[in-house]
């Protein structure tokens, strides 16, 4: 609104309020004719610009499915499996042998876990309600942070409704464009998408180099303001590690954070199932942040922070996926605490879930089957060369009483398109053979 020189406030107020309603008094008059508009040209917008069906990323999809229709390739998701999934399953009415889980410790039906989530729904219902900062918080919440907190060493932790959700949060919210994001070329989508939302430079180094990220740092930190490095406790694509002490030895040097996304190392790496601080004895400290997932060896959903007080705190007060959020639903942080504290009472079921590993890890070498830089930690790749390979690999396996998922282009780059096996504390050596066999004899 214009400003109207030489007359008070309150008279300028007064003109303003009068003219509205004389204009509102008009539009309502009988026989009031609607404002002229401009021509609407519609033949001008295209179809694709305003119909979901013809949306280019829909497109390619029926391109995909409708080629592999053709050369009588069957969708191999979105399988419906009508129990819980560990080591073995059932879809369709018949027993699988299970290699599409990340029920690494079988805490997924656990007993004792489920007894946890259900006593916790019957003292506090099915959902929160709200956001924790508002009205949400449990005391069930606070006890699964302070456990976590715990097992890194560290001050503090929170909890959030998902797990790709608290990489784009935490990222996107603590760092900005004056800021750089170096990451392992082979991160997780959710560290991506957080870098976008913040606006930071990205720049991404070879797998697993750290001679390469410190010659990044030398040329570039001193144009930045705060600088993060992002790696993966295990790569869940891959099944290997980083030299973890060698890039806290970096960070510190160039006085930049490091962030270790733990979502698929917790439960599958150390003695006790710590991790990978466990693994190579580094103090939790010496990592600035640490991320996890609760779907996997923590039975639950959602995604957790830990680190120092202030990190913690900025995140719980001011992070617009918790601040915004629904607070975790009292079923699933219990299922977590539980799984959490029943991991740390049975070492064995750790040390079973590396046995299996390393035992499929070398049965498959000896077959001549490519597992690329698998460590036989939990994930252990077969590569195939090819999406359409991999698709019907995975088939034919299915019919031999197997599930294992492909993982095809774009997730990875075709050359190097795979199937994809999450090893479990229960499979026997017994079932490993025979689908290393099978395997092979399909290949």
């Amino acid at each position: 609104m214009k400003k109207l020189p030489g007359l008070a406030a309150g008279i300028k107020d007064k003109l303003i309020q009068q003219t509205l309603e004389r204009k509102l008094r008009q539009a309502a008059a009988p026989g009031a004719k609607a404002p002229a508009r401009p021509a609407e040209k519609k033949a001008d917008i295209p179809q694709e610009h305003y119909r979901f069906h013809l949306h280019p990323g829909y497109q390619q999809l029926r391109i995909i499915n409708d080629g592999a229709n053709k050369l009588g390739v069957k969708n191999p998701f979105f399988k419906l499996h009508e129990g819980t999934a560990g080591a073995g399953t059932q879809i369709g009415g018949a027993d699988y042998i299970n290699y599409a889980s990340y029920n690494y410790l079988n805490m997924s039906g656990d007993p004792v876990v489920s007894a946890a989530a259900k006593a916790a729904i019957d003292r506090y219902g099915t959902s929160v309600s709200a956001s924790r900062l508002v009205s949400g918080e449990r005391p069930v919440h606070r006890e699964l942070e302070m456990e976590i907190a715990a097992l890194y060493d560290v001050d503090d932790a929170v909890t959030f409704v998902s797990g790709h959700a608290t990489n784009v949060s935490t990222i996107g919210h603590l760092f900005g464009p004056r800021d750089l994001v170096l990451h392992d070329e082979l991160i997780h989508n959710s560290v991506l998408q957080g870098i976008l939302l913040s606006g930071a430079c990205r720049l991404r180094f070879p797998h697993n180099d750290w001679e390469a990220l410190d010659a990044i740092l030398h040329e570039q930190r001193h144009q930045f303001e705060r600088v993060l490095i992002v790696l993966e406790g295990i790569y869940s694509m891959d099944g290997d590690y980083p030299d973890l002490p060698r890039f806290i030895e970096i960070k510190q040097r160039h006085r930049a954070f490091l962030m270790v996304d733990e979502a698929h190392s917790l439960g599958v790496m150390g003695a006790r199932g710590y991790g990978i601080r466990e693994h190579f004895g580094v103090d939790g400290k010496d990592v600035d942040i640490w991320m996890g997932t609760l779907s996997k060896t923590l039975a639950g959903c959602g995604g957790y922070i830990a680190g120092e007080t202030a990190l913690v705190e900025h995140l719980k007060f001011l992070a617009p996926g918790f601040l915004y959020s629904v607070g975790m639903p009292p079923s699933v942080a219990a299922a977590s605490l539980a799984a959490l504290r029943r991991m740390k009472e049975l070492p064995d079921r750790v040390a079973a879930l590396q046995a299996r590993g390393k035992f499929f890890l070398e049965r498959a070498k000896a077959a001549g089957i490519d597992t690329g830089t698998s460590t036989g930690l939990a994930v252990v790749p077969a590569i195939t060369g090819s999406s359409l390979k991999a698709t019907r690999l995975s088939a034919v396996l299915f019919k031999h009483g197997i599930n294992v998922q492909p993982i095809l282009y774009p997730a990875v780059p075709e050359k190097t398109a795979r199937l994809r096996f999450f090893m479990s504390c229960m499979h026997t050596e017994a079932q490993i053979a025979s689908t290393v066999r099978i395997l092979a004899e399909a290949m």
